[in-house]
């Protein structure tokens, strides 16, 4: 109980701003983190490109920026940490289709070459 307690006050202090408390949280719950990203990227294609510990960079590169959260609890933290990793994966999902399917090349307009014959 006294631990949860810890983590607690760690994540309302990281809310607040107090950058030491992240770094004091990010080791207690890493581990348990990459374990549910490797859950995640279990039913990903074969060839994701998307690793557990990339995964976890990118959980935290979103919590960090999003700067909104208000963690109940420990539960509350992996709740919103399970979420936002599920919509990492929809995101990098459909960005790779896209890519597949030419995302970044220019379109060229068939009409203008029609016209010259």
């Amino acid at each position: 109980m006294a631990a949860n307690q810890n983590v607690t006050q760690l994540l309302v202090r990281w809310k607040n701003g107090d950058d030491d408390a992240l770094d004091r949280l990010v080791p207690l719950f890493n581990d348990e983190l990459r374990t549910l990203a490797r859950s995640y990227l279990r039913h990903e294609r074969r060839d994701h490109t998307l690793q557990a510990t990339a995964l976890v960079h990118e959980l935290f590169i979103r919590l960090v920026t999003d700067g909104g959260a208000n963690w109940q609890d420990r539960s509350h933290f992996f709740g919103v940490a399970a979420r936002a990793m599920r919509q990492i994966l929809v995101v990098h999902a459909h960005q790779h289709r896209a890519m597949k399917r030419g995302g970044g090349q220019e379109t060229v307009n068939l009409d203008v070459f029609r016209s010259r014959q």
